[in-house]
């Protein structure tokens, strides 16, 4: 259907967009998603016009504002800006189902799933990148793991011990594994364990000298997000004028992962592939 392409490709558009500006400036215009969803909010009325059926429409809605609240959840926990909560809601305004895909979910729910499964991927290369791109960051991170090897050893003999209770309880009583396989899985949740502490570790550290920067007050401009904000809120104008005036010297800032340029990559990933982990598993 041409309208169904013609809301897609708004979706995509204004998606990749906000991301290019989000990239460049940390801000995602408010325009950028408002006008996605006015746009999708009326596709989807001349939608439920054409077919004499108020389903798009009223889809259009329940997808919209579920996605808005999810991503308003996110925004006040703490992990998303609210532009990153406007853009993923004015997808789902736009895009509330999509019948020239086959997804294993309905549409948005298989969109909604890839979000967050190319947004880890894309999380941990942005910060890869960050780090390469600052020697201090590398050279914290190695210093930090150095202190903390007492941490992983100890956590890593727990491990070892519940493994070996485990497996003499498995072996002995449920008789549901052998002794080879009990080894192979006590290294293999070793090994997890080792890289899930050194991934907390090196996302700290970036945390702390990647994304955290202290500057004079008179430095401050809109947008800039104080590190003591708990929601990711860039400061007004007047904000900024106020703390100048103040008698504060020096502000601690904080950037996080410039996360929109992750809707247009899994809004393009669903249309062409559908479900990326069945997608993913098929490959393995």
């Amino acid at each position: 259907m041409i309208l169904e392409i013609v809301l897609l490709l708004v979706a995509f558009i204004g998606s990749a967009l906000a991301g290019i500006i989000d990239l460049k400036t940390t801000e995602i215009p408010d325009k950028i998603p408002y006008v996605m969803m006015g746009i999708g909010i009326l596709g989807n009325v001349v939608k439920s016009y054409l077919i004499w059926s108020y389903t798009p429409i009223a889809l259009s809605f329940l997808v919209g504002l579920l996605f808005l609240g999810f991503g308003f959840l996110l925004y006040y926990t703490g992990q998303w800006g609210g532009g990153d909560a406007k853009i993923l809601s004015a997808i789902g305004f736009l895009l509330p189902q999509f019948s020239s895909v086959k997804t294993f979910f309905p549409f948005p729910v298989s969109f909604f799933f890839n979000v967050f499964f190319i947004g880890a991927f894309y999380m941990i290369s942005y910060i890869v990148v960050m780090a390469l791109m600052n020697k201090k960051i590398i050279s914290s991170f190695i210093s930090d793991i150095k202190a903390r090897c007492k941490e992983l050893v100890f956590l890593n003999i727990g491990i070892i011990i519940f493994l070996i209770i485990l497996g003499f309880f498995t072996i002995k009583h449920l008789q549901i594994i052998t002794l080879h396989e009990m080894f192979i899985f006590g290294l293999v949740v070793i090994a997890m364990t080792f890289g899930m502490f050194t991934l907390w570790r090196f996302e700290k550290t970036v945390e702390e000298i990647g994304f955290k920067k202290r500057i004079k007050v008179s430095e401050l401009k809109e947008g800039d997000v104080l590190d003591d904000s708990k929601i990711w809120d860039g400061l007004t104008k007047k904000q900024v004028k106020k703390l100048q005036k103040s008698e504060k010297k020096y502000v601690v800032i904080k950037e996080g992962v410039r996360f929109a340029p992750t809707f247009p990559i899994a809004l393009l990933i669903t249309v062409l592939f559908g479900d990326i982990v069945f997608w993913v598993v098929g490959l393995v």
